[in-house]
């Protein structure tokens, strides 16, 4: 039986290269949204919404998008930049602030739902004449080198002391009836959340002990 004959259109190089950039040319323009309605692209039209931020005893009018993260507010609109945006993700720590007394990462929540919170950033801990006790003891150990992740580790270490004060647990608390003791295995377990990328962890958990001695 002989075998089918198939017949291919002739197809020259040039031909090859003009169908290659109109098919890429096709795709482009699909994959590109339309702007005319949404110049920013952000699908929907923002909703702007005034409330008022409380911020190192500062009571704030803000008139923002309700999208907008706590760190971004803190950063962008109020000018706090000392709380530092790392991962953006919520796994680094770099963005930790105080919130009604409990660490908080800024990253991880929108703004607007902390209207009649108390919100504490690294600015609001300390001046450089009178510091922190917990900022003058991270001084004193070298608990930083570039120190971009010192503010969330200091306002985390604070939050960690008074965890153990307030008798709350973690995931190494051997003993739930015994008294809290804030050892180097208990720090270094509820600092697990703030990351150090220069490595002063040791350093930190000095800083940690010096405070913790001094209060007990």
């Amino acid at each position: 039986m002989p075998m089918p004959i198939f017949h291919y259109p002739s197809l020259s190089r040039r031909n090859l290269m003009a169908g290659g950039a109109v098919t890429a040319a096709v795709t482009a323009v699909s994959a590109v949204p339309s702007t005319a309605s949404d110049p920013e692209g952000q699908g929907e039209e923002p909703i702007t919404i005034a409330f008022n931020l409380k911020v190192n005893g500062t009571l704030y009018a803000l008139a923002i998008d309700t999208r907008t993260t706590l760190l971004d507010v803190l950063r962008e609109h109020l000018h706090l930049t000392g709380t530092k945006k790392g991962c953006d993700h919520g796994q680094c720590g770099a963005c930790t602030v105080i919130v009604d007394g409990r660490r908080h990462n800024a990253c991880l929540s929108l703004a607007v739902m902390h209207e009649g919170d108390t919100i504490t950033t690294i600015e609001g801990l300390g001046h450089p004449d009178r510091l922190h006790p917990m900022q003058a003891a991270f001084i004193r150990h070298d608990g930083y080198q570039c120190g971009y992740c010192t503010p969330g580790q200091i306002c985390s270490a604070i939050c960690v002391m008074q965890e153990i004060r307030d008798g709350i647990p973690s995931h190494v608390t051997e003993d739930l009836t015994a008294p809290f003791r804030p050892d180097a295995v208990e720090m270094r377990e509820r600092m697990s959340g703030n990351l150090c990328r220069c490595g002063a962890y040791s350093n930190i958990a000095e800083a940690m002990a010096e405070i913790a001695e001094s209060s007990s």
